[in-house]
């Protein structure tokens, strides 16, 4: 593909998005997908552009949970609230922002984590990165 591009950028272009919708929403479409997140910032097709879009969302939401279960850690631990291994994997495992703020608002006036965590079966928090 990077010879093609080096000859023609549009004719690359045309070539990676007519693959990308002949391939439909397949597992080979994953696979091509996969390829084209390596060194694909000349392209400018729709299908390039939703590829970098829903990256860039995933790495976004990954970050900002990330930054939540940091803040929360760091709240509880200035409070000398014990934090067992468990209730950090708990923690840091969580990848649902709003369940994340609920225990930081929580942890404003929790006393513990069973505060924290109250009416919040392990496990049941809205999804768990991967």
């Amino acid at each position: 593909m990077s010879a093609m591009q080096a000859r023609d950028p549009d004719q690359a272009g045309l070539l990676t998005e007519f693959t990308s919708q002949g391939l439909g929403r397949t597992e080979a479409f994953k696979i091509w997908s996969e390829l084209l997140k390596t060194d694909t910032s000349f392209f400018t097709s729709p299908v390039a552009e939703e590829i970098r879009a829903e990256g860039a969302a995933l790495g976004e939401a990954r970050g900002e949970t990330k930054g939540l279960a940091h803040y929360l850690l760091h709240h509880l631990d200035r409070r000398d609230i014990p934090v067992s291994d468990a209730e950090r994997d708990r923690i840091t495992s969580c990848a649902d922002s709003a369940t994340l703020t609920r225990w930081i608002d929580r942890a404003i006036t929790a006393t513990s984590t069973t505060e924290v965590f109250a009416e919040d079966p392990a496990g049941q928090e809205g999804g768990q990165s991967q």
